[in-house]
């Protein structure tokens, strides 16, 4: 199908494409879609994308051979009220996910009528727009699931009902929790836990009787029964379906990569309770964007619920070893873990402040002086920096506040990384190298040395460059090959519209400069690339994308607007509902590719090649010179 709509991605062209990496060094090339954004056939487009539609697997078709992997977003399941992934569940999927138009099939014994799933396609308001409709798909997946549910009770196959069965024994520990959830959420009329008026309810797995809980427990179960068990079959369907596309993928060359969000969601909140340490948020300390600092009032695990004093794992370890396994094994690509700070040196504050450090704020294992958080310290006050940085003593919240540690104390910094991260990707089949760090941003000293101890992959985003540094670690001959590189991720602007606020301006120069030394040092026409880059911004952001490719890195990820150039925004950080979390890939994504290709907006992969093999100077140039004739042909064939 794909070779009758054009001559992208044929064998030959594929073969060129990896050989052109292969010489490159690199490992991995991974291309990011969330599941929100992935494409849906015609008589499928309920409104949101999935990466278990028919759509999906032509996606996947298209990549393979050419992309090693496919680096999904956050699945939980999100709130009516938030459709960030990054505040979603962290063990329950989006039910979202569930692909509806195989649930009319003999595969799923026809739980779900033609009729209805037709009627929710129909009705999409965004059917004919690369939005999602998040709203709608989440009443849309209501009205499915009371159908297919009813359904399912009634004549579903004896086979599928003791697959339905095994699944909630093998998942109960996080699975009853999460259907409880639901059943209190219409029994205290919202879904957001510290407004429920029954107090008892808000307690069940926190400081309360344990009779009383089981009793109330019991209660909810016999009177919500049918909502409970809606719950489970609802992820029942969405891990089937997701296991099946994991087969799917493999059978491509494909690796599905996973993203494991630093937050807990409302319902993680309530169930895990008494694994959080009271009165206090995750965030960021105040630094050049934020004056006050992000209150992102995520919840901060307890220290002493992590490990044991033998340096075993307490509840709230053995917790996180369970979700990370569970992540490793569904997703052999690997884990990206969202901010890898948060598990080496999380800076915190107190519920209802600033996170600043005169209102309380501090890092969690680095506040030796600090009145609360002392006895988390692993830094002492011999590891506090005394001396002046620019005739000023360093404060709590400034990156060099601790400059020296010793290996034990490295070690303990790296607990949660060695013992639960790294042990369940070995547990799972893997190793180190299948975890994807990211490190964006204020990296602390103990960060940095964690980092170095376990040879973490941390990421390089080269539109974060800070150009008038000689040795900033994102421009492309400081990027080290250990590392993930990209242009930017779900929070950046696509590189063209970055691109777009520079040309024609002295802020592009120094970006200019950098790109001309370190791409073009043996070009004979220096100063016409340099006024291409100034005045053209798709040609400025092609550059930038050469960068990822002509550096010494060894995995490069490419979010999927720059790929397929796609010149809007996905998220906006700082601001919420839409237009944020809906971009998604038409249907007809293969032809608005090649279309975008002519036009220079989308990437084209053989030039890319070829401006990174020139970039490695002319020796490198000398001796791949028939790879590069195979190249220069594809870009003139397409």
């Amino acid at each position: 199908m794909l070779q009758e709509k054009t001559k992208l991605f044929s064998e030959e062209y594929k073969k060129t494409i990896k050989d052109a990496l292969n010489v490159l060094d690199k490992k991995n090339l991974a291309l990011i879609v969330q599941g929100v954004s992935f494409p849906s056939k015609k008589d499928e487009n309920t409104g949101f994308g999935t990466y278990n539609s028919d759509g999906a697997k032509e996606l996947f078709n298209f990549a393979k051979g050419v992309f090693s992997a496919i680096q999904l977003g956050p699945n939980g399941k999100t709130k009516l009220s938030d459709s960030s992934p990054y505040t979603g569940t962290v063990f329950s999927k989006n039910p979202l996910f569930i692909n509806l138009k195989e649930l009319t099939t003999d595969k799923w014994d026809k739980i779900l009528s033609t009729k209805t799933l037709e009627k929710i396609v129909e009705m999409n308001p965004n059917k004919d727009t690369n939005k999602a409709a998040y709203v709608y798909a989440n009443e849309s997946i209501d009205l499915a699931s009371n159908e297919f549910y009813k359904n399912f009770k009634k004549h579903a196959s004896k086979n599928l009902k003791k697959e339905f069965e095994e699944f909630k024994k093998e998942n109960a520990f996080w699975l009853d929790k999460d259907a409880l959830y639901e059943a209190l959420t219409l029994e205290n009329n919202s879904d957001y836990w510290p407004q429920w008026q029954n107090e008892t309810d808000k307690a069940l797995f926190g400081n309360i009787d344990k009779k009383v809980a089981e009793k109330r427990i019991k209660a909810i179960s016999k009177k919500y029964e049918d909502t409970i068990e809606k719950y489970k079959l609802e992820q029942f369907i969405v891990q089937k379906q997701s296991d099946e596309t994991l087969e799917y993928t493999k059978k491509l060359g494909l690796k599905l990569i996973a993203d494991r969000q630093v937050a807990f969601s409302d319902r993680d909140n309530w169930a895990y309770q008494s694994l959080f340490l009271d009165g206090w948020c995750l965030g960021c300390p105040p630094d050049y964007f934020s004056e006050d600092g992000q209150a992102w009032g995520f919840s901060v695990v307890d220290p002493e619920k992590l490990f044991n004093k033998d340096g075993s794992l307490g509840p709230a370890g053995e917790l996180l070893k369970k979700l990370y396994t569970k992540m490793f094994k569904e997703n052999p690509g690997g884990v990206r873990i969202d901010h890898t700070v948060g598990l080496i040196d999380p800076w915190v504050y107190k519920k209802g402040c600033l996170p600043k450090v005169e209102e309380g704020a501090g890092r969690l294992y680095s506040s030796p002086n600090h009145p609360e958080l002392k006895k988390y310290s692993i830094a002492k006050e011999e590891n506090i920096n005394k001396t002046p940085i620019d005739g000023k003593f360093v404060t709590p919240d400034d990156e060099k506040w601790i400059n020296n540690l010793s290996d034990e104390q490295v070690s303990l910094y790296g607990r949660m990384i060695e013992k639960i991260v790294i042990a369940s990707a070995l547990d799972a089949g893997l190793d180190k190298n299948s975890i994807i760090a990211e490190d964006l941003g204020t990296l602390t000293y103990p960060v940095v040395q964690v980092m170095k101890k376990y040879e973490l992959q941390g990421m390089k985003l080269v539109q974060f460059v800070v150009p008038t540094e000689e040795n900033h670690p994102y421009r492309c001959k400081n990027i080290v090959p250990n590392s993930w590189t990209m242009v930017g991720t779900h929070d950046n602007e696509p590189i063209r519209m970055w691109a777009s606020k520079l040309v024609n301006t002295e802020e592009a120069n120094p970006y200019i400069k950098n790109l001309i030394e370190d791409l073009c040092s043996e070009f004979g026409n220096k100063d016409e690339i340099w006024h291409r880059m100034y005045t053209d911004e798709k040609f400025f952001g092609f550059m930038k994308l050469v960068e990822c490719f002509a550096s010494k890195s060894q995995n490069v990820q490419i979010f999927f607007t720059d790929f397929f150039g796609i010149n809007e925004v996905y998220n906006t950080p700082g601001t919420s509902g839409d237009p944020n979390w809906t971009l998604r890939l038409n249907n007809d994504f293969v032809k608005e590719y090649s279309d975008k290709l002519k036009t220079q907006e989308a990437l084209n992969l053989p030039l890319v090649m070829i401006y990174a093999m020139k970039a490695r100077g002319w020796d490198f140039y000398k001796n791949h010179q028939e790879l590069l004739e195979r190249l220069e042909q594809l870009v003139n064939e397409n």
